[in-house]
């Protein structure tokens, strides 16, 4: 049996929706092992002068707990 986490993690990129999908993991990726999958909940995008200054992600981030055995 496996114990699943999940964190959420808010994340932005000035180049898209992906990159800042990357940097979620990434930066989760800091503080935990054995990520198995990013969810995006929400995606959302800055607007300044007419054009996009930023994108945002709201991510899901599920990881395998490392479980001991007695």
């Amino acid at each position: 049996m496996e114990i699943v986490k999940v964190i959420e993690v808010l994340a932005t990129s000035e180049k898209s929706f992906d990159d800042a999908a990357a940097n979620a993991v990434k930066e989760a990726a800091k503080s935990v092992k054995n990520i198995q999958s990013v969810y995006i909940k929400e995606m959302n995008a800055k607007v300044e002068n007419d054009a996009i200054a930023s994108y945002g992600v709201n991510a899901k981030i599920s990881f395998v707990v490392d479980s001991q055995k007695s």
